[in-house]
């Protein structure tokens, strides 16, 4: 006897819970009132926890694909657009020590790489600078794109700052009037079990019981379902990543016509980093650290200084991050996403892109049956094995590159037994030739491109060593492509507008819809 899969049962709302149900119910829409169904249970009393707000450039097709107008995304998130990552201090610690990792591929990247040619040429310029016009357009205050330019399309690359706060209830909306997922309100008093070991379904105090065939554990930290009742162990990366940490601040701007970085701002700190990000109407700004060297009342003095006056009055929210994630993803008819699945530091910004991906996964290859489902958890966990693994990697390599002495969690960060295995590998590798798209990069689970790790490795001041006579073969194409960014980056400079007036005309007049 066939068992099918047609009820889907997200417990758990958020953005975890409301992304997954919108990428799930737009994949299968026609199949929603023909015995398929996407429900939702949340529980009334639990808070979100509110520090996603930074994402990655897939967010953008995930919600045109969901059928979301991107206008009325930043009118109702209090959005803005990000267009990568400034890391200040972390190299030297000087004042003068930064570098960009935006999200522009280098120019002509499937054509030529230009790392060795830039490598070769000692000319002054930045890695970045040399190759991609964004760190300029960021420099300058501007928008990645003019209000001409229609929704989700890009004149550079982009994502997003959000109000996370905001961004989980416009989802909910959208999901519930447009996407036909069910929304139930309650707690989950108990789990009810299968002889098989699956979940038969969520025994809550206000709905009663709701069945399902499969269940999507959003819960959080709290992990209801894929801990609770499937009894996952956890594995910490704490012996990798050593922050452990976080206080919150929201700060306002100064006035409502105060400049707004178009990237997330990481500031190196002694025992950790500082996270600055700038949405419609305020900054949102966190210090993550590591509480094995430095306590939380010195953490905040850290926090408050870069903040300055700003910061009179204002609460810190301390948020406590467990490095790591599940050992198993989805098993039996249990799969988890979001907190649920594993958290790491918001270095990049990994948190809700991991949750796209695995939405996408489970929409895309919906079981059709149970008696296949285990193939495609097979399949997911290990696709999404390997991407934690590559995330805890690319983290690390932020600080395994620091030449920082002034401090034990600077020092402790490159003791070798801290690295994983793959990184040390590849650090070596890249010590020779570096890293490239057909190289290393070419799985289609990658999550960080090569170029990538080459705004970080060459931000940061690592040296590949460059034979002259190999570049012969390919210094033409090299010439045209920098040729072709310097004329790109005066273009765009000139061209775009400033991302505050871009904000406030996309507010008021909205976007070209697609």
């Amino acid at each position: 006897m066939v068992h099918p899969v047609r009820n889907i049962v997200i417990v758990g709302g958020g953005t975890a819970g409301w992304l997954t149900a919108g990428i799930i119910a737009a994949r299968h829409r026609t199949r929603i009132g023909q015995g398929f169904s996407v429900i939702l249970v949340e529980s009334p009393n639990t808070p979100i926890i509110g520090v996603g707000e930074g994402t990655w450039p897939t967010l953008r097709t995930t919600l045109s694909r969901m059928g979301v107008s991107e206008s009325d995304f930043f009118r109702e998130c209090d959005a803005a657009f990000k267009q990568g990552a400034r890391f200040d201090r972390w190299t030297t610690g000087a004042v003068d020590d930064g570098y960009y990792h935006p999200l522009m591929l280098p120019q002509n990247f499937g054509q030529v790489n230009l790392a060795p040619h830039w490598l070769a040429s000692n000319q002054g310029e930045s890695f970045c600078d040399s190759v991609s016009a964004q760190g300029r357009i960021c420099d300058e205050g501007l928008a990645p794109k003019t209000i001409a330019t229609a929704e989700y399309d890009a004149l550079a690359n982009y994502a997003y700052h959000l109000d996370a706060g905001k961004f989980a209830p416009f989802i909910q909306r959208h999901c519930c009037e447009t996407l036909g997922v069910r929304h139930v309100l309650a707690d989950v008093e108990q789990v009810l079990m299968h002889d098989n070991g699956d979940i038969r379904a969520i025994q809550t105090a206000q709905a009663g019981e709701i069945e399902g065939d499969l269940f999507v554990d959003c819960t959080g930290f709290k992990a209801l379902l894929i801990e609770g009742a499937m009894n996952v162990p956890f594995k910490d990366c704490n012996d990798v990543l050593f922050c452990d940490t976080a206080l919150a601040m929201q700060v306002p701007y100064e006035r409502p016509d105060s400049p707004m970085a178009s990237h997330t701002i990481s500031t190196a700190q002694t025992s950790g980093w500082i996270w600055d990000i700038g949405i419609q109407t305020r900054r949102g700004v966190g210090h993550v650290f590591s509480s094995s060297h430095i306590s939380d009342e010195e953490a905040e003095r850290e926090l408050r200084a870069y903040i300055g006056p700003a910061a009179d009055g204002l609460n810190a929210r301390k948020i406590k991050i467990r490095s790591g994630h599940r050992e198993t993803f989805w098993k039996g008819n249990c799969v988890a996403v979001g907190l649920a699945a594993g958290f790491l530091e918001p270095l990049e910004a990994s948190a809700i892109v991991l949750i796209e991906l695995s939405a996408k996964i489970i929409a895309e290859q919906m079981p059709a049956c149970r008696e296949v489902m285990d193939i495609i958890a097979s399949r997911f966990n290990a696709t999404t094995h390997y991407r934690w693994g590559r995330i805890i990697d690319f983290l690390k390599l932020h600080y395994v590159l620091t030449q920082r002495t002034d401090s034990d969690f600077w020092r402790d960060n490159v003791r070798d037994e801290t690295i994983p295995d793959r990184l040390k590998e590849l650090l070596l590798l890249w010590r020779y030739q570096s890293p490239w798209f057909h190289d290393e990069f070419d799985r289609a689970e990658e999550v960080f491109p090569a170029a990538s790790y080459q705004y970080v490795l060459y931000g940061m001041g690592y040296r590949t060593e460059v034979d002259p006579a190999s570049l012969s073969r390919d210094h033409r194409l090299a010439d045209r492509a920098r040729r072709e960014n310097a004329a790109l980056t005066d273009k765009l400079c000139a061209g775009l507008p400033r991302h505050r007036d871009l904000i406030n005309k996309i507010v008021a007049h909205g976007l070209p819809p697609v």
